[in-house]
């Protein structure tokens, strides 16, 4: 193991050539740091920025929001959020095939747990559970500084063998999470449809610039962002949330905005798929969509495509029951809307759940194991609150052959495929 380590270290750190490791050995889930574990990137590592403005609601989204088939375990999107070429795009492969192969089973399921921010010893629980990733919320920044709230967060990827996805929402308007605290930000990031009636795209890309480097100085890595739902109508749930244009309009705002998160080297996370449309607040209660499929082929589906061809990150997958698709199952625990964003808009980059703990699912689970139904439909990684019950299950499903182990190993590559994207695996 400490040969292996060193050929990883080599790799992360010098890109140096490595010599083929003879074979990988499974560690211990004890201790704090998983057995392929690598150094955490200081937070707060971009030019520093004055920010300010405030109070957030927690809004309409709860844990995330707002979230394989690939041909390679590895898979990331086309351009993901690099700026460019791979410094080390030889050796990007082998270095996530090593890691992977060096972790135990409840590392992997750890990798996979995208998880609500907890109120207390939030250091502890990265340690304890191995998770991938904190989606941050209002409480998270309220009332902070900008250096607490970077050291909180060094304080979770210190925590952390394999660094962290820190995650939050921060569309704009009815759903802001940093930005609601004037401390941060110095104001509050207006909505996409405020910023298109005062200056087009060009001043949604400037806003697009400006927050991710606020951001990112932060420690945050990753925007739950852009909404790439096409809605027209005031009276839609989503409509507030969306850029409020037609289909091809959106479009060209998903590509761009995932562009300039991009060049910015922040994660992006398309979200709803397969689209929202006029479907009522799946936090409270099931929703039904039922529009025929060609809709969603000559509607809907367009934004996501312009965003996966512009190199998005990950796709976050709405808890709406979408009859075209799957008459049973909401499209996020559906094996057949993840075959749609899979196979017919060519995605391999990292899918997640909208956050498990809203109503929607909660009839779909039985005995609470709704994150096994989200892994067994195709989701590489969970968006809940309820991480200290759901991974234990997940963990268990994988044990007795009820999730296979390969499934597992292709879902851990992607996601850690997107964090050497974003420059978090030590280069």
């Amino acid at each position: 193991m400490k040969k292996l380590m060193i050929f990883l270290l080599c790799f992360l750190l010098t890109g140096c050539a490595a010599p083929q490791a003879g074979g990988s050995e499974s560690s211990g889930s004890s201790g704090s740091a998983p057995s392929g574990s690598v150094s955490s990137p200081q937070a707060g590592d971009a030019s520093s920025q004055t920010p300010a403005p405030d109070a957030s609601q927690e809004g309409s989204s709860s844990a995330s929001e707002e979230p394989a088939g690939s041909s390679s375990p590895s898979g990331s999107s086309s351009s993901s959020s690099g700026t460019g070429s791979d410094p080390l795009p030889q050796n990007k492969d082998q270095i996530i095939q090593e890691l992977v192969s060096a972790m135990s089973v409840e590392e992997k399921v750890g990798q996979m747990f995208f998880v609500r921010c907890p109120e207390t010893d939030q250091a502890a629980k990265v340690s304890q559970y191995k998770l991938g990733g904190y989606i941050l919320f209002g409480r998270d920044f309220k009332d902070k500084t900008a250096q607490q709230v970077r050291d909180e967060i060094a304080s979770y990827q210190a925590s952390s063998g394999i660094p962290m996805l820190i995650g939050t929402d921060e569309e704009g308007g009815t759903v802001v999470r940093a930005s609601s605290n004037p401390n941060l930000f110095p104001s509050r990031e207006p909505s996409p449809q405020v910023l298109y009636a005062q200056g087009g795209l060009d001043a949604i890309l400037q806003d697009a610039r400006q927050k991710s480097v606020t951001l990112l100085d932060l420690g945050v890595n990753v925007n739950f962002a852009p909404v790439a739902d096409v809605s027209t109508d005031p009276a839609d749930f989503i409509y507030e949330r969306a850029l409020g244009q037609d289909a091809q309009t959106t479009a060209d705002y998903v590509a761009q905005v995932v562009t300039a998160m991009g060049q910015e080297r922040i994660g992006s996370v398309l979200k709803h798929f397969p689209g929202y449309g006029n479907n009522q607040d799946t936090h409270t209660g099931v929703a039904v969509d039922e529009r025929p499929y060609e809709t969603f082929e000559t509607s809907d589906f367009l934004p996501f495509q312009a965003g996966i061809q512009a190199g998005a990150d990950a796709v976050l997958v709405s808890h709406n029951i979408v009859t075209s698709m799957d008459e049973s199952l909401p499209a996020s625990l559906s094996p057949a809307v993840h075959q749609i964003l899979r196979d017919t808009l060519g995605f391999d980059g990292v899918i997640l759940t909208d956050d498990l703990a809203m109503d929607a699912v909660a009839q779909y689970a039985q005995d609470g194991s709704a994150a096994v139904l989200a892994v067994q439909a195709g989701n590489d990684m969970v968006l809940t609150t309820d991480f200290e019950t759901q991974i234990p299950q997940v963990i268990a499903a994988v044990e007795d052959g009820t999730i296979p182990m390969e499934q597992i190993d292709q879902s851990v590559a992607r996601v850690l495929s997107w964090k050497y994207d974003l420059g978090l695996l030590g280069y």
